[in-house]
């Protein structure tokens, strides 16, 4: 015996890949070189000092739990910016849960729904993808099916190539627009399209929205919510982006009302609900449009800094017209990997190789636009450096 014994779930969790990421980063960094990280979404930014101040006021001498269902207050003020941003309404006491952030429910939400013995044992997700979804259902004893999304799609999955054989296994249908990481939109047809088959099929629609306030063209991209019928729906919001509140752990979901009282019973469970002061401090974060036009700007002349080197060099960028990624074409026939070690190695640049979102990502790296604006400068100029040294 070596050790306890571990689960089957245990034991089909890979190394998370930006893990290995961020090892090699730290070795460079040790080494004194200067890096420009674009590696992992996490924002540079200051969260905005109303936010960081309603924490602090927020703040008792006595510690309590927090209720599972969150604050009130909390819920008013989520389902208020529902409408505003959406036009729809949306129950606060029936319709939305404060959650842990967006990557704990992402995870957590098959164990709501997948059941083996009925014969619902697996989860559909896109690829290239963020791995949370299929992780969470591996871990839950679920199997996947990658719905692949290329550019002559516009990066949409094909639903009717999935085949009615999945469909009827199938717990979760699991979509992201603002899209990670490719940076595309979707059409609030293709939400109407997905939530009718998931009805037909008795599967849950998972829409993570968590990049939805980021955007740069003419107007802001849909979300399941604007939805007339939400039965069967949920969809994920988070302040981790729109506020760079990454630290703070607070979002939501919120939809189809069963699915929201099935989660009500779930979490006390499990406990992960935010503290008091952070659900307080989400309230003031939550009420605020002005913030979150002025972190959009920002993100947008970053944007604009790399696309102009990208553009002179004729390296092609998918998307790029929401989220805060870039989703860009290994200019050589190195792999993903192979492209994104030259950059840490020649120019301190660091990306993520399109190989960590699955085999179908490869021949991409993704570029998160986390830096701030003089360090994007400063690796539009190397960029500049290595792209012409390529093109020679």
């Amino acid at each position: 015996m070596t050790g306890t014994h571990r689960s089957p779930g245990m034991r089909s969790v890979a190394p998370y890949p930006f893990e290995e990421l961020d090892r090699r980063v730290a070795r460079a960094a040790a080494e004194g070189r200067e890096l420009i990280d674009f590696g992992v979404g996490d924002p540079r930014e200051e969260t905005p000092a109303f936010i960081r101040e309603a924490l602090v006021h927020a703040l008792e001498p006595v510690s309590n739990y927090p209720r599972a269902a969150g604050l009130p207050e909390l819920r008013d003020a989520i389902a208020a910016w529902v409408e505003r941003r959406f036009g729809s309404h949306v129950d606060p006491d029936t319709e939305i849960l404060p959650v842990l952030g967006s990557k704990e429910i992402v995870f957590s939400l098959a164990q709501l729904v997948l059941d083996p013995p009925q014969g619902k044992d697996l989860v559909i997700t896109t690829a290239p993808g963020y791995p949370i979804p299929e992780r969470g259902a591996r871990f839950t004893g679920g199997d996947v099916v990658r719905s692949p999304l290329v550019a002559e799609r516009a990066f949409l999955p094909d639903l009717e190539r999935i085949p009615e054989e999945v469909w009827s296994r199938a717990a979760i249908l699991w979509i992201n627009y603002p899209n990670n990481p490719t940076g595309a939109v979707a059409p609030v047809a293709f939400f109407a399209e997905a939530a009718e088959r998931c009805r037909e099929h008795d599967v849950l629609l998972a829409s993570d929205e968590a990049y939805s306030e980021l955007w740069f063209g003419a107007g802001p991209p849909p979300g399941a919510l604007q939805l007339p019928d939400r039965t069967n729906v949920l969809a994920i919001n988070t302040l981790s982006k729109r506020s760079s509140m990454t630290g703070y752990r607070s979002g939501f979901v919120a939809g189809d009302p069963a699915l929201i009282a099935d989660l009500k019973r779930l979490r006390p469970a499990t406990g992960v609900t935010p503290q008091e002061f952070i659900q307080r401090a989400s309230v003031a974060a939550w009420r605020d449009e002005v913030h979150v036009e002025e972190n959009r700007a920002r993100y947008r002349r970053k944007r604009d800094l790399l696309l102009e080197v990208f553009e002179r060099h004729g390296v092609h960028v998918a998307g790029s017209v929401a989220t805060f990624y870039l989703w860009v074409r290994v200019p050589t026939a190195e792999t993903s990997l192979e492209w994104a070690l030259r950059l840490l190695d020649r120019g301190g640049v660091v990306v993520a190789p399109g190989s960590f979102f699955g085999p179908d990502g490869e021949g991409f790296v993704r570029m998160a636009m986390v830096p701030p604006v003089e360090a994007c400068e400063r690796a539009a100029s190397k960029l500049d450096e290595l792209l012409a040294e390529v093109r020679t």
